[in-house]
């Protein structure tokens, strides 16, 4: 089984900082792109951030350089560091991961969902 494990949601005060981690487990070849979406109440679910194998990452225009993604191959692991937050960057954030299932013979593309972690920005 595959699984994302997120981490470091919570409150924090305008223009304070948080890093969201999400660790992938289980059995797969490879991680082709890691991301973040996020759900604010009443809206859609938007991509914030992705980071793919190769390719520059790319951000939604509204966190543009206030928000950096970053990963580590070697423990599978995607971060979002979030600088100078804004009330409107409230919402349940989702780690989001497109991963090659199989080995280095035969692997299928396959993507995961974390359950998300909610952040609140807020006096």
């Amino acid at each position: 089984q595959v699984q994302l494990w997120e981490s470091g949601g919570g409150l924090v005060q305008p223009g304070g900082s948080l890093r969201l981690s999400c660790v992938a487990s289980g059995s797969f070849f490879s991680i082709n792109k890691m991301a973040w979406d996020r759900q604010a109440r009443g809206k859609q679910r938007e991509l914030v951030a992705a980071i793919t194998s190769g390719i520059s990452p790319n951000y939604a225009d509204s966190v543009k350089g206030r928000f950096t993604i970053s990963r580590d191959n070697a423990k599978n692991t995607v971060y979002l560091q979030m600088n100078s937050l804004k009330p409107e960057d409230t919402a349940v954030y989702y780690c989001n991961a497109d991963l090659f299932v199989g080995s280095s013979w035969y692997s299928e593309r396959h993507d995961y969902w974390g359950q998300g972690t909610q952040v609140t920005v807020s006096s």
